[in-house]
């Protein structure tokens, strides 16, 4: 692989000291996230690794840019980015909001490319089918404010800070947006490893919610409870990936 056959809009590119790339470990942000949280991830994995952290549109590096709020959008959008990069293995793991765009992603790489992932892991997320309308952002930007604190995580820290507030709040009211009309449908399987991850303390989601992702995966589920909350995967950072690290194989 060449290093521009990675779209630098989409991805943040941790390649292997080698250079070598044998897989690539493609990683989707959590509602209001960023590439920047998945900083560090590359240095716990094998030779010939290669982690993505994708660049959602309106945060970052892409600040300038227009948000996007609707998930077939972005699905399509992280699809087409990915299409270049498929010359090796290629796994996908999303937190929260990312899971259910890994999801779509993989649905569309099997329905319209003939393209199999190499595994799914999902973080934090109801399946698609039991996926239930989440309208907070109806309720403007204090009703977000208040279920971002809520959540915990570094979005948090960051609208706290007032020299911060204005630039986060775009990205939050977006991907918000994307999460609330995102609506439940028919669990349409993808026919590669699934795994899914949860913190035995999340409000929003328990083991029993991550096990129905089983019903989409027709090649095998396998679940993994962490001790902490929404945000375990900080916390729990470690143990994590070393778990992914055993699964990318």
């Amino acid at each position: 692989m060449i290093e521009s056959a990675v779209d630098s809009r989409w991805f943040r590119r941790y390649p292997p000291p080698d250079g070598d790339v044998a897989r690539r470990l493609v990683c989707l942000p959590h509602a209001g996230g960023a590439a920047s949280a998945f900083h560090g991830w590359a240095d716990h994995f094998a030779s010939g690794v290669e982690v993505l952290a994708t660049r959602y549109p309106g945060r970052q590096e892409r600040i300038a840019e227009e948000c996007i709020t609707g998930m077939p959008e972005l699905a399509d959008a992280v699809t087409e980015a990915l299409l270049p990069l498929l010359d090796v293995p290629v796994y996908l793991f999303g937190h929260s909001m990312g899971a259910s765009l890994g999801y779509e992603v993989a649905l569309r790489l099997e329905r319209d490319h003939g393209v199999r992932l190499a595994g799914l892991f999902v973080s934090a997320r109801k399946a698609p089918h039991r996926v239930n309308p989440e309208p907070t952002y109806l309720g403007g930007d204090e009703a977000l404010i208040q279920e971002v604190l809520g959540l915990g995580g570094t979005e948090a820290q960051l609208i706290r800070d007032p020299d911060l507030f204005e630039l986060v709040m775009p990205a939050l009211r977006a991907d918000f947006r994307i999460v609330g009309t995102y609506r439940a449908q028919p669990g349409h399987p993808v026919h590669c490893p699934v795994v899914g991850y949860v913190g035995d303390r999340d409000g929003g989601i328990d083991p029993v919610d991550m096990a129905a992702w089983a019903d989409v995966a027709a090649a095998s589920f396998d679940l993994t409870v962490f001790p902490g909350d929404h945000f375990y995967l900080l916390g729990e950072r470690d143990a994590l990936l070393r778990d992914l690290a055993a699964r990318l194989v």
